[in-house]
Order: C-alpha cells, then sequence, then structure tokens
C-alpha cells in the first residue's frame, strides 16, 4: 500500500491520552420538624481510622524523565521530540503523561512506527476509602481492563507479570485503522500507591513487517522497570 507525507504527518499527530480515574462523592442532609431544629445537634465529621496507611510516595518524578535517553533512542529511534511531550495535567504530583512518537525506516519500503506512552498516577490514602495502596491496586484492574479494548482492540492477551514493582499485568493487543495494522504492548504495574502504565506500540507501513509482538513486550516491561525505579528515586530527595 502506498501514503503521501500528509498522510503519514496525521498519523504522527495522534496522541495518547492517559485514563484518568475520577472519583465523585455526594452528601446528604436531614431535614427535620420544627421541634427537632429547637435541639442542639452536633456535626460529626469523619476521622481518619488507625487502620489506614500513610501513602508511601508523597510525589511522583518528571513523567518525561522516568525513562532514560538511552531508552527513548532505542524504543523510538526517530522520535519527532527526543526530551517527549508532557500531556496537560491539572495536578501533576498526581496524575501525568508524556508521549513519544515517531516513523524509523530511510528505506520507504521498511517504513516503521513506534509510539511509547507513559502514564502515573498516584494516590492518597483516604479515611473513608482506605489506603493509598488500596485504592492503587483497585485501579490496576480497571486500567487492564480498559488497556484490552483501546483503539478499539479484540482477542487481547492479557497476563501476570512478576518481578515489575508490587504486581504487574501485561496486555497484548493488534488493531486495525486507516488501513494499518498496529500491534500494542502494554505493562499496568503498581509500586505502592502509584500505577504505572507504559504502553509501547508499534507498526510497519507502506508494506513493511510489523514488530515481533515478544520483542514489543520485552522492551515495554524493561521501560516499566525504569519507571518504578524514577518513582522510588523521586521520593528519595
Amino acid at each position: 500500500m502506498h501514503r503521501t507525507a500528509p498522510r503519514l504527518a496525521r498519523i504522527l499527530a495522534c496522541a495518547a491520552v492517559p485514563v484518568m480515574l475520577v472519583a465523585t462523592g455526594c452528601s446528604s442532609g436531614d431535614s427535620g420538624s420544627k421541634k427537632a431544629t429547637a435541639t442542639p445537634s452536633h456535626s460529626v465529621t469523619p476521622s481518619p481510622s488507625a487502620s489506614v496507611k500513610a501513602a508511601t510516595f508523597a510525589k511522583l518524578p518528571e513523567v518525561c524523565k522516568s525513562v532514560d535517553e538511552k531508552t527513548v533512542d532505542s524504543l523510538v529511534p526517530k522520535a519527532k521530540k527526543k526530551e517527549g511531550e508532557a500531556l496537560p495535567a491539572t495536578a501533576p504530583n498526581d496524575s501525568a503523561s508524556c508521549f513519544w512518537n515517531g516513523l524509523n525506516g530511510d528505506d520507504p519500503k521498511d517504513l516503521q512506527y513506534r509510539g511509547l506512552t507513559i502514564s502515573l498516577k498516584r494516590f492518597s490514602a483516604d479515611p473513608t476509602l482506605g489506603s493509598g495502596e488500596k485504592l492503587a491496586a483497585t485501579y490496576v484492574g480497571q486500567r487492564t481492563t480498559k488497556a484490552a479494548t483501546e483503539d478499539g482492540a479484540k482477542d487481547a492477551k492479557t497476563e501476570k507479570v512478576s518481578g515489575i514493582g508490587d504486581e504487574a499485568n501485561s496486555i497484548a493487543t493488534d488493531y486495525r485503522k486507516d488501513n494499518d495494522d498496529y500491534r500494542n504492548a502494554i505493562v499496568v504495574t503498581r509500586t505502592a500507591n502509584v500505577v504505572i502504565s507504559v504502553k509501547y506500540t508499534g507498526a510497519g507501513f507502506e508494506g513493511a513487517k510489523n514488530p515481533d509482538a515478544g520483542d514489543l513486550m520485552k522492551n515495554t516491561q524493561d521501560a516499566a522497570k525504569q519507571v518504578v525505579a524514577s518513582v522510588a528515586a523521586a521520593n528519595k530527595k
């Protein structure tokens, strides 16, 4: 198949938006009788439970520096921005994402696309909901389920992975977009109260062969380990 320069430019303009966990709450008030209003009342505010553990990590690392330059050069050889592009965040100490993408290959018959997205989500302890670790563990499951269907992918292969953070899942998917076949390798891992999502995407354009799924996942897992270490390092300062 053949692509024009504008076609490739549109592809590179695509960016992954991190999935956010939105917590909503509601409150209710008691409507008493006139007699009841004459009786002094005392408001009750929840007090932190002694059993709720304080959050292990108080901050996130700079997300675009959570992997080193060598890793970026290896995974996205001709990234448009070697320093990465941070996505806007309203609370960067609680949620942050960065992405890199680019086309690699001088031979038009072996044109390769690579995209890397790293997303971080930090949870604080909540006296009514539980510890940051508990909330983060719940989010790991939610994020894993979401990753299995991202980009309209079907028949995802999901597995538990050891040796990355406190818990980790890998998700491998294939999908088709604009007549091109893409391949995703995603790792969702938790280190204490921080959830890390690393998504590595590859595709062969102009008839080029797609990257090997095993190699793609290995690179993703290696990057996830680096991000786990970056979270720990950021909280030692």
